[in-house]
């Protein structure tokens, strides 16, 4: 069986960044798939998964609502909590995504009050939010990203 391409990343020189994870082409459809990388893998501890999760709301929310929201497929984390996959139509490149990226932090950041979607009619563990600490990985991602780490290690 291949290894697949995410699996060929030597994990112990990845830092935190946005990076391309793979193209995906099926007919005249592209699909760009994302590497939002907020930890250093194996260096750095996993993050919480109640932050993972408002992350997640938020960032999805945020995303779905964008200017670019008819471009977006899905946006969730990895399973190994150092970052979260953001999967887009087109053959798109960290630099075109970057801004839109940092706003979606942005968004982040600044927001206040219930969790967009985190009620138990609307969520399967609707509970499991933290905010502050959401804040803390982003505010720390949005400072990595202005290293502009687009490209993979070798």
């Amino acid at each position: 069986m291949n290894k697949i391409a995410s699996f060929q990343i030597d994990h112990t020189r990845l830092l935190p960044g946005l990076y391309v994870s793979r193209y995906d082409r099926k007919l005249l459809t592209v699909v760009t798939t994302f590497d939002l990388r907020m930890t250093a893998p194996n260096r750095e501890p996993p993050m919480d998964m109640a932050a993972v999760h408002t992350i997640e709301h938020l960032g999805a929310t945020f995303l779905r609502n964008s200017r670019k929201k008819s471009d977006v497929i899905y946006f969730g984390p990895m399973g190994c909590r150092t970052g979260f996959y953001l999967v887009m139509f087109g053959q798109l490149t960290p630099s075109e995504l970057c801004g839109l990226v940092s706003e979606m932090c942005d968004f982040i950041l600044d927001y206040e009050g219930e969790i967009p979607g985190a009620t138990a009619e609307e969520c399967g563990n609707y509970l499991d939010q933290n905010l502050p600490l959401a804040k803390y990985y982003i505010g720390k991602y949005l400072t990595e990203l202005t290293e502009k780490r687009f490209t993979y290690p070798e």
